[in-house]
């Protein structure tokens, strides 16, 4: 069961929590699922060279926070801040809410899966081989401290006529354990040949207690595992 399910999903409650936070009424709850959908869209899309692992949106009272996971901060938030302004409009647009924006930098992009997937595919997007793209980025990953990495990639692979399947893996990735930390991410590679598909899984270590926070606080501890430091969005006029 481990081996097919998403690792994420599979662990939501146990070592993980929910990217979207906020609770809803029945007669709400569609609309509020639409308004994340089209903001986490909108967002992937603007920010693309930003470097963005994750979005977490909450929803206290008649608010929206915005949470952007990110390894080039300076991108997002823009001279003075003025990017962040321009980000701000663009949710409002889908939202009635009060808007606001946090920038979390992510200290360790080398160990967060969706960074690495990312990484893999822009190398193959620069028609660099897929094995060397590949090793590349398990062999950093373990190098940067992480305890097991399998990466899959799937397509047409080096403009075969027929698409097939390769994984790499280093270290143990124990899908089975559900007190294990396990990372995932997903990026799609766009070349001449057709889309090709990357999936990673980074092993970061067991969570003996139940905590479903308790990767995200891994994340944002400094020096952590993909550490990482928040920042608060800047007032305007101010660097």
């Amino acid at each position: 069961m481990g081996q097919k399910v998403n690792p994420i999903g599979m662990r939501l409650g146990i070592n993980r929590t929910w990217d979207s936070r906020w609770y809803a009424n029945k007669n709400e709850y569609g609309d509020l699922l639409q308004e994340d959908l089209k903001i986490r869209t909108m967002l992937e899309k603007t920010l693309k060279q930003a470097a963005v692992s994750k979005i977490v949106i909450e929803r206290p009272h008649r608010k929206c926070r915005v949470s952007i996971h990110t390894a080039r901060p300076g991108i997002v938030i823009g001279k003075k801040g003025a990017d962040i302004e321009v980000l701000r409009a663009k949710i409002r647009k889908f939202t009635d809410s009060e808007v606001h924006i946090n920038i979390v930098e992510v200290r360790k992009p080398e160990v967060d899966a969706t960074l690495v997937a990312q990484g893999i595919a822009q190398q193959l997007e620069r028609r660099v081989a897929f094995r060397r793209a590949t090793k590349r980025g398990v062999q950093t990953a373990m190098r940067m401290g992480a305890l097991g990495i399998r990466a899959n990639v799937a397509g047409r692979l080096g403009g075969a006529d027929i698409a097939r399947t390769e994984w790499y893996r280093e270290g143990r990735v124990p899908l089975h354990t559900l007190r294990a930390d396990i990372d995932f991410g997903v990026a799609e590679a766009s070349t001449t040949y057709g889309v090709i598909g990357i999936k990673v899984w980074i092993f970061k270590g067991e969570v003996m207690e139940h905590d479903p926070s308790a990767h995200e606080r891994r994340a944002t501890e400094a020096g952590g595992g993909g550490g990482g430091q928040k920042r608060r969005e800047p007032r305007p006029g101010q660097g």
